[in-house]
């Protein structure tokens, strides 16, 4: 089964550590020191619409793309919720993305490109991405360090709550340049539990290798910082944010 066919249901339970307002209050204070002030925002791969609900509180006008129906369908439900203008949602791979106009800012968070493990497909997705944005408009996104991946090889995980029980258990393939996670699901279904499979796999891009993409694609501008830092990242930083402006 392909990532986040299943996991989708359950991911917002597992992931209820995730600091989406501490994550957005940084990439704001990263744009305001740049003296950017974007009004329209994309939310590339934006999964169950944590973030892109965010953005709409916000005040911002957001659109959401993510290649997962279900990832999908499950933000749908969440931006419902909302008072005022909700995010318009598109079902679009990265590589092939193609929206309605150009925003004034891209963010793609928690490693999602990463999970592009093909290098021609990442460039091909970050040149969509520049000729998705503005002229001035900016890029944000974060990535696993290539040293966070390579140590987790070997590494089992559990993750669990009243409905889902997860194990996962990580290798990394050191002439692929992929760290695969297998996770075995039981969710409950009434007094029973079911069970399922999904492989999620993520490429180890370094930060030499992002940053002549994204220079190919024709960014001008473009920083480096450790996680959620104004600085650059330190020897064995586990995540890694980049700042590019067209």
């Amino acid at each position: 089964m392909s990532a986040y066919e299943t996991l989708a249901f359950s991911y917002d339970s597992l992931t209820r550590d995730i600091p989406y307002e501490q994550m957005l209050t940084y990439m704001e204070t990263l744009l305001q020191r740049h003296g950017i002030r974007p009004e329209t925002v994309l939310d590339l791969a934006c999964g169950t619409g944590s973030m892109s609900v965010l953005l709409a509180k916000r005040g911002y006008q957001v659109l959401a793309a993510d290649q997962s129906e279900d990832m999908l369908a499950m933000a749908w439900e969440k931006a419902a919720e909302l008072e005022g203008s909700r995010p318009y949602f598109i079902c679009q791979s990265m590589e092939k993305l193609q929206l309605p106009y150009q925003v004034d800012l891209v963010v793609c968070c928690l490693d999602s490109l990463n999970y592009v493990t093909n290098p021609a497909h990442c460039r091909q997705a970050l040149r969509r991405v520049w000729a998705s944005l503005r002229p001035g408009g900016a890029l944000i996104f974060d990535i696993n360090s290539p040293e966070k991946l390579r140590s987790l090889d070997g590494q089992v995980f559990l993750d669990e709550n009243e409905d889902t029980y997860c194990v996962w258990r990580a290798e990394f393939d050191r002439e692929e340049n992929i760290c695969y996670y297998g996770m075995d699901l039981f969710q409950r279904e009434g007094g029973l539990w079911a069970r399922s499979f999904e492989e999620h796999r993520e490429y180890a891009y370094t930060v030499e290798q992002l940053t002549g993409y994204l220079q190919e694609a024709g960014f001008a501008r473009i920083e480096v910082y450790g996680d959620r830092s104004f600085e650059a990242p330190k020897a064995g930083e586990q995540r890694i944010y980049f700042y590019a402006q067209k």
